[in-house]
């Protein structure tokens, strides 16, 4: 499987913007995607996660109210729609996906995903 993780960008806070992730290979076995995100000086973390088949998402505290995670099962992606951004959402985010419904699925660890895309840049301006 391969992610292709797009719509970063430089924006003030308080804008909007949208990522979005592809997928594409062996996307048959599609369990679950997710959104990690990367600040400088801190550990990657947990931003949100939808099941594949029932859509149903999860939230990291701090984003939850502005952030909105959607999957297109028929086009393979992941979107994620950032409202109100602030400051601290400044990072590298990045898509993940976990191709395997097999143990107990903790949406909110990375090593619950077995692949990741390249990462793109966010960058929150006062």
């Amino acid at each position: 499987v391969q992610l292709q993780a797009s719509g970063g960008g430089s924006v003030q806070a308080g804008d909007s913007l949208r990522l979005s992730c592809v997928a594409s290979g062996r996307t048959f076995s599609m369990y679950a995607m997710a959104w990690f995100r990367l600040a400088p000086g801190k550990e990657r973390e947990f931003v949100a996660a939808v099941s594949w088949s029932a859509g149903r998402p999860y939230y990291e505290d701090h984003v939850k109210g502005r952030f909105t995670i959607s999957r297109d099962n028929a086009k393979n992606t992941v979107d994620l729609q950032m409202n109100s951004l602030k400051l601290e959402d400044t990072a590298v985010y990045y898509c993940a996906a976990r191709t395997y419904s097999s143990g107990r699925w903790l949406y909110y660890s990375d090593s619950a995903y077995d692949y990741w895309g390249q990462g793109t840049q966010v960058t929150v301006s006062s």
